[in-house]
């Protein structure tokens, strides 16, 4: 069964990005172990489909134009956005604008029985959570404070944690979602 992952790295207390959406701050860690808890690789041969925000994908692309790389994923990806940004060159890009839960039902059958990644960011993935098709939660938390930014997420949840390890200077945590914080069901 497909799963819908939010996998992602943030600060010790909690933030994404700076108030300016740089990862400055995470691109100067050191790398962790790529065969480690945690490590991209062997998430990301999981992963059939992913979603992004507009944010997201405006830093990706931004990323990609200052370092000349190209479209760095062979699967789908749908963009979460009002307004169609320009395409980039080798990706298979799909716009979507509204509700997460009528694009769902496609990006599951995209993935053709591997799972859905929701790349970035915080709100995003609060929306896949509060149409209850988040399953799982994988944070890397990096040695460094923001103090004010984008939060991991923006809601108040309940987590069951499943594991956690170290790799590199990264606290790696995984997690099943469990839906809203308690106290909010009553």
């Amino acid at each position: 069964m497909t799963k819908v992952h939010y996998y992602t790295a943030m600060s010790l207390d909690g933030f994404l990005a700076d108030p300016d959406d740089s990862l400055d701050w995470l691109l100067r860690q050191p790398e962790q172990d790529p065969e480690g808890f945690g490590a991209y690789d062997p998430f990301i041969a999981t992963i059939g489909a992913i979603v992004m925000g507009r944010t997201t994908y405006d830093w990706v692309v931004d990323h990609l134009n200052r370092s000349g790389e190209a479209w760095p994923y062979e699967m789908p990806a749908w963009v979460m956005t009002s307004r169609q940004p320009a395409p980039v060159a080798g990706g298979d890009v799909r716009w979507a604008s509204g509700g997460v839960r009528p694009v769902y039902d496609e990006m599951v059958a995209a993935a053709g029985g591997k799972d859905v990644w929701i790349v970035g960011g915080g709100d995003l993935a609060g929306q896949f959570a509060d149409e209850g098709l988040l399953d799982e939660v994988r944070v890397s938390i990096a040695p460094v404070t923001l103090g004010a930014g984008r939060p991991v997420l923006p809601r108040r949840y309940d987590l069951e944690l499943i594991d956690t390890a170290r790799n590199g200077p990264f606290v790696c945590a995984h997690y099943a979602f469990a839906g809203p914080l308690a106290e909010d069901r009553a």
